[in-house]
Protein backbone atom coordinates (compact mmCIF):
# COMPACT_ATOMS: atom_id res chain seq x y z
CA UNK A 1 0.00 0.00 0.00
CA UNK A 2 1.60 3.42 -1.06
CA UNK A 3 0.43 5.61 1.62
CA UNK A 4 0.85 9.01 -0.68
CA UNK A 5 -1.80 7.44 -2.73
CA UNK A 6 -3.64 6.73 0.13
CA UNK A 7 -3.99 10.44 1.19
CA UNK A 8 -3.86 11.50 -2.17
CA UNK A 9 -7.01 9.66 -3.33
CA UNK A 10 -8.71 9.74 -0.29
CA UNK A 11 -8.66 13.52 -0.22
CA UNK A 12 -9.28 13.86 -3.19
CA UNK A 13 -12.52 11.62 -3.68
CA UNK A 14 -13.77 13.05 -0.10
CA UNK A 15 -13.45 16.72 -1.75
CA UNK A 16 -15.10 16.11 -5.25
CA UNK A 17 -17.85 13.78 -2.71
CA UNK A 18 -18.27 17.63 -0.90
CA UNK A 19 -18.15 19.42 -3.56
CA UNK A 20 -21.32 17.39 -5.16
CA UNK A 21 -22.71 16.71 -1.84
CA UNK A 22 -22.71 20.67 -0.99
CA UNK A 23 -23.13 22.39 -4.25
CA UNK A 24 -24.31 19.90 -6.95
CA UNK A 25 -27.06 17.98 -5.41
CA UNK A 26 -29.04 20.89 -4.48
CA UNK A 27 -29.33 22.02 -7.79
CA UNK A 28 -30.38 18.50 -8.45
CA UNK A 29 -33.49 18.67 -5.85
CA UNK A 30 -31.29 16.82 -3.25
CA UNK A 31 -31.15 18.29 0.00
CA UNK A 32 -27.66 19.86 0.45
CA UNK A 33 -25.39 17.69 2.17
CA UNK A 34 -22.91 19.73 4.85
CA UNK A 35 -20.92 17.43 6.66
CA UNK A 36 -19.42 20.14 8.97
CA UNK A 37 -23.35 20.65 10.10
CA UNK A 38 -24.49 16.37 10.09
CA UNK A 39 -20.99 15.46 11.81
CA UNK A 40 -20.14 18.06 13.57
CA UNK A 41 -22.78 20.91 15.06
CA UNK A 42 -26.26 19.39 14.30
CA UNK A 43 -24.89 15.97 15.31
CA UNK A 44 -26.27 14.21 18.37
CA UNK A 45 -24.25 11.75 19.46
CA UNK A 46 -21.24 14.42 19.58
CA UNK A 47 -21.89 18.01 19.06
CA UNK A 48 -18.65 19.58 17.98
CA UNK A 49 -17.54 22.66 16.07
CA UNK A 50 -18.15 22.78 12.54
CA UNK A 51 -14.97 22.47 11.36
CA UNK A 52 -14.42 19.32 13.25
CA UNK A 53 -17.11 17.67 11.22
CA UNK A 54 -15.47 18.44 8.37
CA UNK A 55 -12.42 17.19 9.36
CA UNK A 56 -13.73 14.29 10.40
CA UNK A 57 -15.69 13.93 6.99
CA UNK A 58 -11.75 13.81 5.08
CA UNK A 59 -10.39 11.47 8.07
CA UNK A 60 -12.76 8.66 7.27
CA UNK A 61 -12.67 9.62 3.30
CA UNK A 62 -9.09 8.58 4.54
CA UNK A 63 -9.35 5.66 6.22
CA UNK A 64 -11.77 4.11 3.66
CA UNK A 65 -9.15 4.59 1.07
CA UNK A 66 -6.57 2.76 3.56
CA UNK A 67 -9.41 -0.13 3.70
CA UNK A 68 -10.04 -0.06 -0.05
CA UNK A 69 -5.80 -0.30 -1.25
CA UNK A 70 -5.60 -2.76 1.88
CA UNK A 71 -8.34 -5.33 1.35
CA UNK A 72 -10.14 -4.61 -1.32
CA UNK A 73 -8.21 -3.06 -4.19
CA UNK A 74 -7.16 -6.72 -5.62
CA UNK A 75 -9.87 -8.27 -4.65
CA UNK A 76 -12.48 -6.56 -6.98
CA UNK A 77 -12.69 -6.77 -10.97
CA UNK A 78 -12.98 -4.01 -13.49
CA UNK A 79 -11.28 -1.11 -13.94
CA UNK A 80 -9.90 0.91 -10.95
CA UNK A 81 -12.56 3.67 -11.47
CA UNK A 82 -15.56 0.50 -11.08
CA UNK A 83 -13.67 -1.25 -8.22
CA UNK A 84 -13.80 2.10 -6.26
CA UNK A 85 -17.49 2.52 -7.36
CA UNK A 86 -18.05 -1.04 -6.47
CA UNK A 87 -15.86 -0.23 -2.89
CA UNK A 88 -18.25 2.70 -2.18
CA UNK A 89 -21.28 0.76 -1.45
CA UNK A 90 -20.31 -0.57 1.15
CA UNK A 91 -19.91 2.91 3.17
CA UNK A 92 -22.73 3.95 1.56
CA UNK A 93 -24.46 1.10 3.35
CA UNK A 94 -23.12 2.07 6.33
CA UNK A 95 -24.42 5.74 6.38
CA UNK A 96 -27.71 4.58 5.38
CA UNK A 97 -28.18 1.99 7.99
CA UNK A 98 -25.64 3.44 10.56
CA UNK A 99 -24.51 6.96 10.48
CA UNK A 100 -27.92 8.50 9.62
CA UNK A 101 -29.94 7.18 12.50
CA UNK A 102 -27.03 8.37 14.94
CA UNK A 103 -27.02 11.71 13.17
CA UNK A 104 -31.32 11.93 13.50
CA UNK A 105 -32.17 10.78 10.05
CA UNK A 106 -33.18 7.97 11.01
CA UNK A 107 -32.69 4.46 9.36
CA UNK A 108 -31.73 5.10 5.49
CA UNK A 109 -33.04 8.89 5.85
CA UNK A 110 -36.67 8.08 6.93
CA UNK A 111 -36.69 11.12 9.75
CA UNK A 112 -36.26 13.08 6.17
CA UNK A 113 -38.81 14.99 4.56
CA UNK A 114 -37.47 13.81 1.13
CA UNK A 115 -36.25 10.66 1.88
CA UNK A 116 -35.90 9.05 -1.38
CA UNK A 117 -34.18 12.45 -2.55
CA UNK A 118 -31.63 12.04 0.35
CA UNK A 119 -31.15 8.48 -0.46
CA UNK A 120 -30.37 9.26 -3.80
CA UNK A 121 -27.95 11.92 -3.00
CA UNK A 122 -25.85 9.91 -0.94
CA UNK A 123 -25.81 7.23 -3.47
CA UNK A 124 -24.59 9.72 -6.34
CA UNK A 125 -21.95 11.11 -3.27
CA UNK A 126 -20.90 7.59 -2.85
CA UNK A 127 -20.00 6.24 -6.32
CA UNK A 128 -18.27 10.21 -7.03
CA UNK A 129 -16.60 9.05 -3.78
CA UNK A 130 -15.71 5.50 -5.44
CA UNK A 131 -15.45 6.98 -8.85
CA UNK A 132 -12.20 9.58 -8.01
CA UNK A 133 -10.75 6.84 -5.59
CA UNK A 134 -10.63 4.37 -7.58
CA UNK A 135 -9.24 6.38 -10.47
CA UNK A 136 -6.80 8.70 -8.47
CA UNK A 137 -5.56 5.39 -6.53
CA UNK A 138 -5.25 3.30 -9.79
CA UNK A 139 -3.08 6.44 -11.71
CA UNK A 140 0.31 4.76 -12.12
CA UNK A 141 -0.51 0.87 -11.12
Amino acid sequence: MNTTKVITAGIAATAVMSIVAVMVAPMMGMPKMDFGTMLGTNNPMMAMPYMAGWIIHFVVGIVLTVIYASIFLNKLSGSYTVRGIIFAMIPFIIAQSMMMPMMGNGFWSSASEVQMMAIMGSLIGHIVFGAVLGTVYGKGE
